[in-house]
């Protein structure tokens, strides 16, 4: 999978993949079903890459990586609503 980049450069994905016929077109790890929401909501928990991958012992430290790297892809590609204060 690849995309634009904002700095201009392409970012190639390798490790993740979607499936419509996998966990409904979820982007997932390497073909497992291991959402990468999962991964990064892990990572966001303070989960170390180490905790993560004892957790999810298919995974690899290069995935949890890519899948950091998916998600700031994803949020380049996204318009996000913003509540005012008002």
């Amino acid at each position: 999978m690849q995309k634009a980049y904002q700095g201009g450069f392409a970012m190639r994905f390798e490790r993740v993949t979607v499936n419509p016929g996998q966990m409904g077109g979820v982007p997932c790890i390497r073909g497992l079903r291991i959402p990468v929401s999962t991964v990064v909501g892990m990572v966001a928990d303070g989960i170390t890459v180490d905790g993560i991958i004892e957790a999810l012992p298919d995974l690899e430290a290069e995935d949890v990586r890519e899948a950091l790297r998916f998600a700031a892809e994803a949020m380049l590609e996204r318009q996000l609503p913003l509540l005012s204060g008002t």
